[in-house]
């Protein structure tokens, strides 16, 4: 469910920002005004960061082969992170370059007055269309979460990065249509250059923030504390005996490990093991779903405890 919720909300969010970008770039030539043209960086930025979400997933698909035998999950989690490191830096530090340079050089804007804030306003628009659609998804999957935990918490790349994404580009169409409202008020270039400042300043914490996330998601993050209580949950149903380790690391969104080592009395006979041990991995599998890989090793129970 994750995956296709994710990806309705990629491909609504990338829809939003082709025909945005193309659009603010033409208000940009008609009015040279600065915010305009870090807006549209800025929707060819989102615009590339959609894509790279589905290359990432549709990479993710790829059969285990000899050289990645767990498969290729994890370019769910590579992909989001090159659009945290590379997309938003670029339009974030390129917004900022525009901005110094509009505060050194400001100029009013005299030409086709009306065209910039009719952009900003189909924008906010458009925008605010696709960021319904990603909460709307976000909802089928977050559960109890509140907004902040379920970016902190969410094991699937797409639907946190579509979301800040979408939260960014609206509060930058806010900076834009402040910042060339009161320079088509006051005839002061530089409250271009400020609202241009704000976007840059915008993306550059949306980078930071997706950066810390989909990094923990790279490194191996492990099974949600819910997953963990549920796969504890189906060892105690289970007769299987002690559960001495478990270790848990998301191969991808929707493919959980699970290692675990029991302790079992000595006497249990080898035939009754492996069914215990079948019997285990059928209800962890029936409690966690995305438990696609489960590895249990059996050991003899020591006095004092097994190790």
């Amino acid at each position: 469910m994750s995956s296709h919720a994710g990806t309705r909300a990629v491909l609504a969010a990338l829809a939003a920002n082709i025909g945005l970008a193309v659009t603010k770039f033409v208000a940009f030539l008609l009015t040279g005004a600065a915010a305009m043209l870090a807006e549209s960086v800025h929707s060819v930025a989102d615009s590339g960061n959609q894509i790279l979400l589905l290359v990432g997933g549709r990479r993710a698909k790829r059969e285990e082969t000899e050289s990645h035998p767990f498969g290729y999950s994890r370019a769910r989690y590579y992909y989001a992170f090159l659009v945290a490191v590379i997309l938003f830096f670029v339009g974030g530090l390129y917004a900022l370059f525009e901005a110094w340079h509009k505060f050194h050089n400001p100029e009013p804007i005299e030409a086709w007055r009306w065209v910039p804030l009719t952009v900003l306003g189909v924008g906010i628009l458009l925008e605010s269309l696709s960021f319904r659609t990603a909460i709307r998804e976000s909802n089928r999957v977050r559960g109890i979460l509140g907004w902040a935990a379920y970016i902190r918490r969410s094991r699937s790349p797409e639907l946190p990065v579509i979301l800040l994404e979408d939260l960014a580009a609206l509060i930058g169409l806010l900076f834009a249509f402040a910042g060339i409202s009161l320079t088509l008020v006051t005839g002061d270039g530089r409250w271009d250059g400020a609202g241009t400042a704000g976007i840059g300043f915008l993306l550059v914490a949306v980078a930071f923030i997706l950066g810390v996330e989909t990094k923990s998601m790279l490194m191996g993050e492990s099974a949600t504390a819910e997953d963990l209580e549920a796969i504890r949950g189906a060892f105690a149903e289970s007769k299987l005996g002690n559960v001495v380790h478990l270790r848990t690391m998301h191969l991808g969104p929707d493919d959980l490990l699970v290692a675990a080592k029991v302790a079992l009395p000595g006497s249990t006979p080898l035939t009754q093991a492996a069914a215990l041990v079948d019997d285990a991995e059928a209800r962890i599998r029936a409690a966690v779903p995305a438990a696609r890989l489960i590895y249990i090793e059996t050991d003899a129970e020591r006095t004092g405890g097994g190790g």
